[in-house]
């Protein structure tokens, strides 16, 4: 199959269609979660036989496709079907009979590459350049995150001050709020949720908009309490696969996003490889001591 600019890296197919979903109508979403749940038998089956499985109509499915990005229900199949084909190889060592031990950690690695993969697909990349500028330009920047979300977070914030662009990453929530509340125009939230909902992070972006500073959100879900507070929402793929349900999919993946975040506001900015020697230098006799 051919791909076009608009598909999903391989293997980020349901990744892709689980970002999207909460924006579609209900009756849209039942179909996009039969996709989800059930892609295997999804790649060889008709729209009725998916709109029988979804309590919908035939047009509802390619509707849906449609909205969820895809040119319709075929385009959609083929996706999936290359999908299961490049992901074959690893499925048949996971039924293999490795299960503990190193076999396990390589079936997870395997996973894990997968999902990182294709983690891009429904990010908005002019809103990943919007974020970018404003990161780069603000006079404070204040970083949130809490639960999961709390050590990625608290290493985004490091790595901008390792590398020159100075930021705040209390781990207190009343802090966090207190801090946000005082932030002005000139300043950016940047808050990180993987689910977009937890209300502890919610409050300091809250707080942050209503003292006209300029929110970016980083979660997995287009449609979540997060994005709508946010000036600039960021949605990166969650993780769809078994180990991804345990929750190691979205951390890495939201670690690597946060990394890469953070490099391209420190190029925006210039000067990052002396800032980090500088940082370096100041470090290694803390380590010393």
């Amino acid at each position: 199959m051919t791909s076009t600019p608009s598909d999903p890296p391989v293997g980020a197919t349901v990744s892709a269609i689980r970002a999207v979903a909460p924006r579609l109508a209900p009756s849209e979403r039942r179909v996009a979660e039969v996709c989800v749940e059930r892609p295997r038998e999804v790649a060889w089956w008709s729209a009725a036989d998916v709109a029988e499985q979804a309590g919908t109509s035939t047009a509802t499915v390619i509707r849906a496709c449609q909205n969820l990005g895809f040119k319709g229900f075929q385009h959609l199949r083929m996706l999936l079907l290359r999908d299961l084909g490049a992901v074959g190889a690893s499925a048949a060592d996971a039924d293999s009979g490795e299960r503990s031990g190193a076999g396990l950690l390589r079936t997870v690695f395997t996973e894990l590459a997968t999902e990182l993969g294709g983690a891009l697909a429904p990010l908005d990349e002019d809103a990943f350049e919007r974020a970018v500028q404003a990161l780069a330009t603000a006079e404070r920047v204040l970083v949130v995150g809490n639960g999961g979300s709390g050590p990625s977070a608290a290493a985004v914030a490091v790595r901008f001050l390792a590398n020159g662009r100075p930021a705040e990453a209390p781990s207190d929530a009343v802090i966090q709020q207190l801090t946000a509340a005082q932030l002005t125009s000139r300043d950016v939230l940047l808050a990180v949720s993987d689910s977009g909902l937890n209300s502890v992070t919610l409050r300091p972006a809250e707080a942050a908009r209503g003292a006209g500073a300029t929110v970016i959100g980083v979660t997995s879900y287009a449609k979540s309490t997060l994005v709508e507070l946010s000036d600039i929402g960021l949605v990166v793929g969650g993780g769809s696969g078994p180990w991804g349900g345990l929750g190691a999919s979205a951390t890495v993946v939201q670690v690597a996003f946060l990394i890469g975040l953070q490099v391209a506001v420190c190029q925006r900015r210039g000067g990052s490889a002396e800032a980090a020697a500088a940082a370096f230098k100041h470090t290694v006799p803390l380590i010393d001591s």
